[in-house]
């Protein structure tokens, strides 16, 4: 397989700074109401996260046997 070529990583670039501007707004807007929130969910963002690590975990050691 070919390394990029200087275009390509700029594209990717551009690209990559496009989508983070084009997501900006949003972002914000979302950390504003988060703010707001009395009462927060961690075990709604950890518990996922947890099976997350613990799949990939599993696919590594799958991988070695």
């Amino acid at each position: 397989m070919e390394p990029m070529g200087l275009w390509t990583k700029i594209l990717l670039g551009a690209v990559a700074v496009l989508a983070i501007l084009w997501m900006g707004p949003g972002v914000k807007q979302a950390l504003r109401a988060s703010e707001q929130v009395e009462e927060k969910d961690w075990k709604g963002f950890l518990i996922p996260i947890l099976v997350v690590i613990l799949f990939v975990v599993m696919l590594i050691l799958a991988a070695r046997g």
